[in-house]
């Protein structure tokens, strides 16, 4: 049970790093700040593909207690763990750092949906912008006025839109 309280636990301090990450991702997205985000980036890509590793480490730890235990009808989660475990103080422990896990997992989430809508909204303003910087046909001097204004494609003086 010690080595999986430790999995847990080390998962819970690289979810923290993952939260601080996407805290120093927002502050970069709200100033416009793109050149920070890349590094960033790289390093929150090398964090997940150390809580990947850790998480096989856990599953394995959990299926080993399962074995060990010769419980063969069990989904093999923590919360079945907890409900079996008779040493009350390791119990204790092991709910203690699952709650904590579940905390940070949750915060992480909220923080990664607050990006996504920061990143929604800049997207929407580029758009915008864009939008409002391509010429438009009805505004031009060149028209007939006799003929009633029959609708053209958007023409850009860009190529492409964000």
């Amino acid at each position: 049970m010690n080595e999986l309280r430790q999995a847990l636990t080390e998962l819970v301090g690289l979810h923290r790093e993952l939260l601080s990450i996407s805290v120093e991702k927002m502050e970069g997205i709200k100033v416009g700040n793109i050149d920070s985000l890349q590094p960033l980036l790289t390093r929150e890509r090398k964090l997940v593909q150390k809580i990947e590793q850790v998480e096989k480490i856990r599953i394995q730890l959990v299926n080993n207690w399962i074995e060990a235990e010769e419980i063969t009808d069990a989904e093999p989660t923590i919360t079945f763990i907890l409900e079996q475990m008779t040493n009350e103080t390791e119990r204790l422990e092991l709910e203690e750092v699952t709650i904590e896990l579940t905390k940070v997992i949750t915060e992480l989430k909220a923080q990664e949906k607050l990006n996504i809508a920061l990143i929604n909204q800049s997207m929407q303003f580029v758009q915008m912008s864009l939008d409002l910087m391509s010429p438009s046909l009805k505004n031009m001097n060149y028209s007939n006025m006799d003929k009633p204004d029959v609708e053209q494609p958007n023409r850009s003086i860009f190529d492409s839109k964000a």
